[in-house]
């Protein structure tokens, strides 16, 4: 006769709800289970009674120091992951020009790997100051009517905040990918002059040893709509940027489906930036030469 509990298939039981049964049905103290797990009694009755979101890698590690079958682990693993996703979906950050950096610079600091990719406009990382002050200058128009009188110096504090964010380019133990469209040199979000400046702005940057900066031509063939841009900080979070707030997402699926689509995104990008670089800034002079004329 065997004293293993029956492990129903039905989703319907929570994720702690199934781990304090197995636990109970050995007999293990919860406080006892918690330094076989390196973790505190208090966390594990928070996750047993669903107080706190279960931890996919949490649970994997409980469940196999209560010797459940590896079919049951995995099980468990995936009812977290996905109940985890659905906590923690899209939401949005915080609103306002300068609160929407300090945000971003927020979720960048601690990592050491970030990728983003922008169809439109110029990685913000990249951006100078110009460039950036042009872009935020056009989203003024999501200010309240009552902001509307300091919205100079609205923009003015958001780009020094995008300023200093790029300071993180020049540390040596982060890594930086950076995919755009060609389309981004094109769109004249900004005077030619300022554009000369950004031009400057990406040739210098890509020569960081911890930089790589791609672009997809205009005639590649795209291996997935371009719908909008969006930044991976790392493994854990994914923000997308739209014209009244950002949205993040720290759901582990989520920030995994980004991933792969940057990589086919990074597939279809090109190394050799230099001579578009070079035809964009004879552009550039250009429209400057007729201006004068």
């Amino acid at each position: 006769m065997t004293t293993s509990p029956e492990f129903p298939d039905s989703a319907e039981e929570h994720v702690g709800a199934a781990l304090a049964r197995r636990r109970k049905s050995l007999k293990i103290p919860g406080q006892v289970l918690g330094e076989r797990v390196g973790m505190s009694q208090a966390k594990i009755s928070r996750l047993e009674t669903g107080k706190s979101a279960a931890d996919p890698q949490d649970v994997r590690l409980i469940a196999e120091a209560l010797k459940m079958p590896d079919t049951e682990v995995e099980r468990l693993a995936g009812l977290a992951e996905r109940s985890n996703n659905q906590l923690v979906d899209w939401h949005p950050a915080e609103l306002g020009l300068q609160n929407r950096q300090k945000r971003v610079r927020q979720l960048e600091a601690p990592v050491r790997e970030i990728r983003t990719f922008q169809p439109a406009v110029v990685v913000g990382l990249l951006q100078t100051s110009e460039y950036a002050r042009a872009v935020l200058d056009q989203l003024r128009t999501q200010l309240d009517d009552d902001q509307i009188a300091d919205s100079l110096l609205t923009v003015s504090e958001a780009v020094s905040i995008r300023i200093q964010r790029s300071q993180l380019l020049y540390d040596p133990g982060r890594q930086f990918h950076f995919v755009m469209t060609e389309t981004v040199l094109s769109n004249r979000v900004c005077g030619p002059a300022e554009m000369l400046g950004q031009i400057a702005r990406l040739r210098e940057v890509a020569t960081l040893p911890n930089v790589s900066i791609r672009f997809i031509p205009r005639e590649a063939e795209l291996p997935i709509a371009p719908f909008h841009g969006f930044e991976l900080m790392g493994d854990r979070t994914v923000m997308v940027d739209i014209f009244s707030a950002s949205l993040e997402s720290q759901g582990r699926g989520i920030v995994r489906r980004y991933r792969r689509v940057f990589d086919a995104l990074e597939s279809a990008a090109t190394t050799d930036i230099e001579p578009l670089l070079d035809a964009y800034e004879k552009n550039c002079i250009r429209q400057l030469a007729q201006a004068a004329a």
